[in-house]
Formats: C-alpha cells, sequence, structure tokens
C-alpha cells in the first residue's frame, strides 16, 4: 500500500478522497498548520505556506502527493484582500510543493493537482457552441487568471520526473458543503431558487465520482496531463434546482433571484454565478473512466438517499 501526502485533506474533497484512500488499505499524511495525534492511518504534518515551512517526513517518505490546498473562493466577497488571499494560497502552495520536491530526497512517483472550470470563460453567444475541452486557453477574467497561476506553480515538478495530472473541478455535489447545500436549503422551506434567468449551464460533479477520479489518477500511469473533472451531461442551474426539489418529494415554489439581487449580494463573485459553462467530460472518458453518476437525475437521488 502506498503512501499519500495531501494538502488541503481536511476540505470537502480531501475528506471525501482520505475515506476512499483508507479503504483501499493507504496511508494518509494531511498537512496542515498545526499538527495533532494521528487517527489510525491517517497523520498529520505541519507545513507553513506563508514561511514555507514543511514537515520533510512529509516528502520524503511519501509516494504521492495529491494538492487540494485553495482559499474557499465562495467563501466571502471578492475584495482585493481577498483575491489576494485566493491566490496566494494557491500559488505560494504548489511553489512550496516543487521546491521541496526539488531539495529534499523522494521517492514521489506522482502528484495529482486540483484546479477548477473557472479556467474557462462563459460558453460563446452562438448557436449550439461545442463544450470547453482541456486545450482552450484560460479565460482573462479573476478565475480564469487564478486557475493559471495555479496550475503554472505546480507544473515544475515534471521537470523532477514526476508524472503530473491537474483535474479543473467542475461544481461539487456533496451533502458534506459547497453549493449542493445551499441549493438544498430554500428546497427545504418550500421554494426552489432559480438564479438569474436559470438558463447558464452549471457543469457538475458527484463528490463520490471525484473521489474516484483522484484515486484513479494515482493509481494508472496513464493517467498523465490535464482533464476536466465534470460530469458527462451539465444541466442548467433550472434544472438543477428543480431536480432537488423534485427527488427530495416536496411540493416548491420556483422563483428567479434576479442578477441585481445577486450582484448587490455577492459583489464580482455574482458573474460565475451567473455565467453558463458547458465543459466537456469525454478526455477523462476516453482515459477509461466511467462516471457512477453521469445524470443530474442519478446524483441528485444518491445525495437524497443517503439522508434518509
Amino acid at each position: 500500500m502506498a503512501t499519500i501526502t495531501i494538502t488541503g485533506g481536511t476540505g470537502l474533497v480531501g475528506s471525501a478522497l482520505t475515506k476512499k484512500l483508507l479503504a483501499k488499505g493507504h496511508t494518509i499524511f494531511v498537512l496542515t498548520r498545526k499538527a495533532r495525534p494521528a487517527a489510525g492511518r491517517v497523520v498529520y504534518k505541519e507545513w507553513d505556506i506563508e514561511k514555507g515551512t514543511i514537515d520533510p517526513t512529509a516528502i520524503r517518505e511519501a509516494d504521492y502527493i495529491v494538492h487540494l490546498a485553495g482559499a474557499n473562493v465562495a467563501g466571502g466577497r471578492w475584495t482585493e484582500k481577498r483575491k489576494k488571499e485566493i491566490v496566494d494560497s494557491r500559488v505560494k502552495s504548489g511553489e512550496l510543493l516543487v521546491k521541496s520536491l526539488h531539495n529534499l530526497p523522494n521517492n514521489v512517483k506522482a502528484v495529482i493537482s486540483a484546479s477548477a472550470q473557472g479556467w474557462y470563460g462563459e460558453d460563446p453567444r452562438i448557436p449550439n457552441p461545442r463544450p470547453f475541452v482541456e486545450t482552450d486557453p484560460p479565460d482573462q477574467g479573476f478565475l480564469g487568471r487564478t486557475c493559471k497561476l495555479w496550475e503554472d506553480a505546480i507544473s515544475p515538478v515534471t521537470t523532477l520526473g514526476k508524472r503530473l495530472v491537474i483535474f479543473r473541478l467542475g461544481i461539487v455535489l456533496s451533502n458534506e458543503g459547497g453549493a449542493y447545500v445551499e441549493f438544498k436549503k430554500p428546497v427545504q422551506l418550500g421554494a426552489a431558487a432559480i438564479l438569474g434567468k436559470g438558463n447558464q449551464v452549471v457543469s457538475w460533479i458527484h463528490i463520490n465520482d471525484l473521489a474516484r477520479l483522484f484515486t484513479t489518477a494515482i493509481e494508472a500511469n496513464q493517467w498523465q496531463g490535464v482533464y476536466n473533472a465534470v460530469a458527462p451531461n451539465p444541466v442548467s442551474n433550472k434544472a438543477l434546482v428543480t431536480e432537488i426539489a423534485r427527488q427530495r418529494g416536496r411540493f416548491s415554489i420556483p422563483f428567479h433571484v434576479p442578477s441585481f439581487v445577486l450582484k448587490a449580494m455577492l459583489g464580482e463573485m455574482s458573474t460565475e454565478v451567473l455565467k453558463s459553462t458547458t465543459v466537456s467530460a469525454i478526455k477523462a472518458e476516453a482515459n477509461g473512466f466511467t462516471f457512477l453518476y453521469p445524470t443530474i437525475d442519478k446524483a441528485v437521488a444518491a445525495l437524497t438517499h443517503k439522508e434518509d
């Protein structure tokens, strides 16, 4: 069994991935600002990206590194200070990993890093545009620039002879946090809150499929380069919200949250919840990955059943 170091291991994706890797018998090193007692095969190691320090055993004893660290993009309004934190948390952590892999003796075989669908911009305003694919250039907006810096920071590991996989994550659907929990809240009160016109396309992925993607990329050497981590069937915001209401068996009155209200509440971040981004999953499927939850009805049904 392998030893896998995870940055951002206590977050939504990191927690789900840790459970899946433990079930396979692996040992997990979780990098955290303050070490704590080990919990079985989960061992906590200290690092500080501001000071540029890391417990050397997290590198020396690791077989693989999964890089998930980064401040929550949806954690508050995008003030200049907040945007700097979002960028620095991704860039500095990636640079620290690259530096550590260069300076410390290690046997790390591969680095699996998160990025985001924010790399892409808004769907072109033409009839039947094709979905975004991995070779498309980054958008020039804040998230596009952030994702470019994020990926650039970790990419030098390839010059050290390490296999690198980068996943551009879609909207992660999980009962443990993130956007799905926010979508459910109005439904529980008998309302289906549709954002703006509701026709903007949401490229999403079930948390279990996402954890499986990371696990597959660790175990299979043919995974290399950039892949979109999205389900093969994106849906509109309206379709997603109404499906949640339907699966929960609740009568929910649909209402549209006007764009100007979202802009007042969220500021610049409102552009991200209102834009339509259709992202392709073809490359991951062509590499042999089979989604357990390829459609929104299956994904929401699984999440709803888990609540029962």
